[in-house]
């Protein structure tokens, strides 16, 4: 059994909450499908949500902070601006669950999404991310978490796809290997 780990990944503050089945249309309307740099497409995260956008594109959230949602974020379409928007936040997304291709598109960008499907939070609150655990040091409470395998988390922790394959690949064209 391994044993929990003492410090947290992430110390943050949940700074929005979000509903069950949050679509990409909602994360990044399709009318910016134009838009594909991921050094412009944060501009239109939550674009018809006009609050939010405001609170995104004014630096209100400092990087890191956290949203909560619920199950089935990310449905919809598989475009991958909408997490691309959201990693240009360097946000961290704590949901329920997440559908399918949001999530593959997230880990491949490095976006930080913990599946934790009992959580309860609102906003404001403190949240300790660990490898196995959410706590609300607000409330006091702790949620499981549903770890990513070891390999999906890899590519998260190196900032996305394409920096862990160039690290693998310097590591393994290094005269030590």
């Amino acid at each position: 059994m391994t044993q929990p780990s003492s410090s947290p990944l992430l110390k943050t503050t949940l700074v929005w909450k979000l509903d069950d089945d949050v679509s990409t249309d909602v994360i990044y309307p399709g009318r910016y499908m134009a838009t594909v740099l991921p050094s412009e497409t944060p501009q239109y995260a939550f674009a018809d949500l006009p609050e939010l956008n405001k609170k995104l594109a004014t630096g209100e959230f400092p990087r890191g902070s956290a949203f909560v949602a619920g199950k089935n974020f990310g449905c919809g379409s598989s475009r991958e601006q909408a997490a691309s928007t959201l990693k240009g936040y360097e946000l961290a997304i704590v949901a329920r669950g997440f559908a399918r291709i949001f999530l593959q598109n997230a880990i491949n960008l490095g976006l930080r999404t913990i599946v934790c499907p009992q959580i309860e939070a609102s906003v404001g609150d403190a949240l300790e991310i660990y490898e196995e655990r959410v706590v609300n040091t607000t409330t006091g409470k702790t949620f499981p978490i549903e770890p990513l395998p070891k390999s999906r988390q890899a590519i998260i922790d190196a900032g996305g796809l394409i920096a862990y394959t160039r690290s693998r690949v310097v590591a393994e064209n290094s005269p030590e290997s």
